[in-house]
């Protein structure tokens, strides 16, 4: 089957589609016949390993010394199950399902073996591939976030970085919970971020928010803080106002789980959550698509499509 191979830790140009072996599932795996995954923020900062010094060490030890060990990147899918395990109980062939891996990475493929406990459910009816892989990333640490800051009806929220993965999940999610929105944006993507449900859009290269004399109950920097280290948050939160980014601790193994997803699931499904995908590229054009999303301006997300020979 192909993948997509890191040989090394590098520009985009280190990823290389190779022939490799198909995988067999266990006892308890699915394996999973992949139709999409995605480039996400974090699968470029792993394969041109973008941390910072203080983080080497741990970093090298942690995902490989000159490349990583795990050769096939990618965290997140959509697909078919095609084969269980025999001892499966909650899934069977054909159910369509989208997953989200972690740090068993290994989307960039055709084929990948799981176990059914992961955080792997069933996709959302109505949806694409494309779409059902365009969920997982940015939806499961927006939820997080914002179920970690306790996100009141009638709050103002205000979303830094509005119009990324993280950033057009967490507008829609922190509607959800009854907030009052605003996002932080440039002009392009303005006309997006309303469309989400923001009521009030701050164009940043216009705009500096925290000049602006307005407070807000909470702040999600959802771009992490090497792009928002600049900002004077506190002059923008109420006395009791609480700010958040996504680079504050580990959250994916309390964020990435079954039910995170089931819940993502039922709110598309519901319409209150709706995928956004900025540009989709084949496997075969995965280069391609590291370069793009390497650039910081995508808009929500970035679909690999895997076509299949049979």
């Amino acid at each position: 089957m192909k993948a997509v191979i890191c040989t090394k830790y590098g520009p985009p140009e280190v990823l290389q589609i190779k022939e490799v072996e198909k995988p067999s599932p266990g006892a308890r795996e699915i394996l999973v016949k992949i139709h999409a995954t995605s480039v996400t923020a974090s699968d470029c900062i792993i394969r041109g390993f973008k941390l910072p010094l203080s983080m080497w060490i741990p970093a090298r030890l942690a995902l490989g010394l000159t490349k990583p060990r795990k050769a096939i990147l990618g965290m997140v899918l959509s697909g078919e199950i095609e084969k269980t395990g025999e001892n499966v109980k909650q899934f069977k062939k054909g159910d369509k399902v989208f997953a989200h891996t972690f740090l068993r990475f290994g989307t960039y493929t055709e084929y990948i073996s799981i176990p059914e406990t992961c955080a792997v459910t069933m996709m959302p009816s109505d949806t694409s591939f494309e779409e059902a892989a365009a969920i997982p990333f940015g939806g499961t640490l927006a939820f997080y976030y914002l179920k970690k800051a306790a996100v009141q009806k009638g709050q103002k929220v205000l979303i830094f970085g509005a119009s990324g993965a993280i950033g057009t999940s967490a507008i829609q999610l922190a509607r959800y919970f009854g907030a009052d929105v605003s996002g932080v944006c440039s002009t392009a993507n303005i006309e997006l971020v309303r469309s989400l449900g923001a009521e009030e859009v701050i164009d940043y290269t216009k705009e500096d928010f925290t000049d602006a004399g307005r407070q807000y109950d909470l702040i999600f920097d959802a771009v992490g803080k090497e792009k928002s280290s600049h900002l004077q948050y506190k002059k923008a939160l109420k006395p009791t106002g609480k700010f958040i980014s996504v680079d504050d601790d580990s959250p994916r193994e309390k964020a990435v789980n079954k039910d995170n997803l089931n819940v993502l699931r039922e709110l598309t499904e519901n319409r209150v959550l709706k995928p956004v995908i900025d540009r989709t590229y084949p496997l075969e054009q995965i280069v391609e698509a590291h370069r793009y999303v390497d650039k910081g301006h995508k808009k929500g997300n970035v679909v690999i499509t895997v076509k299949h020979d049979n």
